[in-house]
């Protein structure tokens, strides 16, 4: 870790670890997809030099920014050949082993997203570190009354769908519960065990949703598995849903309260 001296400053990532970094980072690698688009939305195409093979957005740094491999197994020497002076990651998207390779080396801030006001601080925060407040403030404005206005539906029983074999589910403590309860409804799986747990086909029915939501990612829900869930619970909606608006935390809130609103409102 850089020593304390002139050009760094000292602070604290949403992990609550201590970490230097540059008083003006030049060189920035990101290894979380929803944080690599909102340093985009910040304007800094110039400093990151670094992004996962799951940055799909911006298009344009897709095709041209440095892969340094993905969120859990990006490599430590592309990371380090590109000579960051700030790496990006976050608690659930990277792993411990990729942080402890990378933190004698170059400063690492680790972002902790589990609801929509950790998501705030973290668009707060990493403005901060790269000293782009003024382009930051409007952007998360916007997101801040878009969700306040956020008209809440029939408390529907929801299951949300992220895996198919084993079926796994969003639990309790994750953002995507969070983003279920601010629509008004009700996440049944935070009564199991774990934040994404495996749940069996039975316990399905035990459960009573009255609508499941089939996520396109991580596993790449299509059409054909709707009629799957149908026949394992005949009568409960089951719909499609764009996995990028419930899990990514970064600019893309722009776009997940008007989806979400427009979701709440077709539950009849």
């Amino acid at each position: 870790m850089h020593p304390v001296e002139e050009g760094f400053r000292q602070v604290t990532d949403q992990m609550g670890r201590t970490v230097m970094v540059p008083a003006a980072p030049r060189r920035i690698v990101s290894l979380v997809p929803s944080q690599t688009e909102w340093l985009a939305s910040l304007g800094l195409d110039d400093e990151v030099v670094g992004i996962t093979r799951f940055c799909v957005h911006p298009r344009s740094w897709f095709l041209s920014k440095g892969r340094v491999g993905g969120t859990k197994d990006a490599r430590t020497a592309d990371i380090l050949s590109l000579r960051p002076d700030l790496v990006l990651g976050n608690k659930e998207e990277n792993t411990r082993a990729i942080v402890e390779a990378l933190e004698p080396h170059v400063p690492v801030w680790m972002s902790e997203v589990e609801n929509l006001e950790d998501a705030f601080s973290m668009m707060e925060s990493t403005a901060a570190l790269v000293k782009r407040e003024e382009i930051a403030r409007p952007l998360i404005e916007r997101i801040r009354n878009g969700f306040s206005t956020l008209h809440k539906g029939r408390p529907m029983r929801c299951l949300y769908v992220i895996w198919r074999d084993p079926i796994m589910v969003a639990g309790k403590g994750t953002f995507i519960s969070d983003l279920i309860h601010r629509m008004g409804w009700v996440n049944v799986a935070e009564s199991e065990s774990g934040r994404y747990p495996e749940i069996p086909t039975d316990r399905i029915a035990e459960l009573r949703p009255d609508i499941i939501l089939l996520s396109s990612e991580p596993y790449p829900f299509r059409e054909k598995h709707i009629t799957d869930f149908r026949y394992l619970l005949p009568g409960c909606r089951v719909l499609l849903v764009d996995g990028e608006l419930f899990t990514w935390y970064g600019s893309r809130l722009l776009h997940t309260f008007p989806y979400l609103r427009e979701l709440a409102s077709s539950e009849g």
